[in-house]
């Protein structure tokens, strides 16, 4: 027979069981105070099927993702940032770390502090070994990854994402940015191969310069030459575009002390699937962006030609010089000029080509599913596009993002 409990010892027991109520019930208050950026791989991820869909078709379990279904599958570092912020959109923490793991690991071997990521990985034709395939950058990339990683670091309030985006940024501003005499501080395409001494030329892509990117960027280094690239920016455009209309490619050329834009001598002045990006990012900019309304000034072609197309379909390129239009633009072109339209007020043009994109983007899905070959860059285009006119994401006057899941999950960001 056990003896009695004395009073000290009840005594105890009591003040053990009060112990162990106070302590859960501070984890559950803990729990509920949780920050945000932890809420947010789970409660905060926004419901987005077209990014789930995405995911679905193109991104492996991995974090590597599929520019297309067939043939050598390869994988580029346009396709991996671009997921990245989407997965940021769409508050996917799980996703966006598995796409930068990767891109570090197989795109800047394991070291994306000290050297920029390349640009393609694929199989060898000759060895069928799988790896790099063009150790080059993309300068268009490396941009959105900075981005990406800035605002991650911010709405998920995690500084290691800031540190990596500022490693990167260093190596961008020391090796992708050079100047050119007479024009200034311009952002090259990658970090060789598109400026040749002998004949003084220098290659371009103005689809690679956002202007709510090049403000984001300023920001996060404010003696950095962003600002100046915007500038130069806007100039180019209105230089190599008489009719509004974009190229793809452009080249810069100092000789004999004379300066100017000339053709590329690949592409000539074609517009078509990289010069679609440059109405699609100038739609996207705030309207209290300084260049805002003089982008769209410098691209007003488009519109013209969109406006008078029996179809209202986007061609699916444009000579820059003569402003000549041919061919039908895919549904992605449509989905990418959504906001350029909304922009310049053109409410039955933005609502023509978003319909258009809804309506062609399942009946790709269908076909390609078939054919085992999907549109991966028709599907990004349409993430932009569409995203951005349903309201999941904007761009501030300094960059800085604005996402659909924020509010829901105040506390996330500075």
């Amino acid at each position: 027979m056990r003896p009695a409990p004395s009073l000290a010892h009840a005594w105890r027991g009591a003040a053990r069981q009060a112990w162990v109520l106070r302590a859960c019930l501070a984890c559950c208050v803990c729990l509920m105070l949780a920050p945000a950026a932890v809420r947010a791989q789970g409660d905060c991820m926004a419901d987005w099927p077209l990014w789930q869909q995405f995911k679905e078709h193109f991104v492996e379990p991995d974090g590597r993702v599929l520019n297309a279904r067939a043939g050598k599958q390869q994988s580029t570092s346009e396709g991996q940032s671009y997921a990245m912020f989407f997965a940021l959109v769409a508050g996917d923490r799980k996703t966006f770390d598995q796409l930068w793991r990767w891109t570090v690991d197989n795109l800047a071997h394991g070291q994306a502090e000290r050297r920029l990521p390349a640009w393609i990985w694929g199989q060898d034709p000759d060895s069928k070994a799988w790896g790099v395939m063009d150790a080059n950058s993309a300068a268009d990339a490396d941009l959105w990854f900075v981005y990406a990683l800035l605002e991650a670091g911010r709405l998920w309030d995690d500084p290691a994402y800031v540190r990596q985006a500022q490693a990167l940024l260093v190596l961008i501003q020391a090796q992708e940015v050079s100047e050119l005499p007479d024009l200034g501080t311009m952002l090259l395409p990658g970090r060789e191969f598109f400026y040749t001494p002998e004949q003084g030329t220098w290659r371009l892509n103005p689809s690679y310069l956002p202007v709510f990117l090049l403000r984001r960027l300023q920001q996060a280094s404010p003696r950095g030459p962003w600002d100046r690239i915007a500038d130069n920016t806007l100039r180019m455009l209105r230089d190599v575009a008489p009719h509004g209309l974009a190229p793809d490619w452009t080249v810069y050329r100092y000789a004999d002390q004379a300066a100017g834009f000339v053709p590329d001598a690949q592409s000539g002045a074609t517009g078509s699937y990289d010069a679609i990006r440059v109405y699609l990012w100038a739609g996207m900019t705030a309207a209290q962006d300084p260049l805002r309304d003089a982008l769209l000034a410098a691209l007003g072609g488009m519109a013209r030609i969109v406006g008078a197309a029996p179809q209202g379909e986007p061609p699916e390129s444009v000579d820059a010089r003569t402003g000549e239009a041919r061919g039908a633009g895919p549904f992605g072109f449509s989905a990418a000029l959504v906001p350029y339209f909304d922009a310049l007020g053109l409410a039955p043009l933005r609502e023509a080509q978003q319909a258009r994109a809804r309506a062609l983007l399942p009946q790709a899905v269908q076909a390609g599913a078939l054919q085992d070959f999907l549109p991966y860059y028709d599907f990004m285009l349409s993430l932009f596009g569409l995203g951005w006119s349903e309201g999941r994401f904007q761009f501030g006057p300094d960059g800085r993002l604005s996402v659909s899941w924020e509010k829901a999950c105040s506390g996330t960001s500075k």
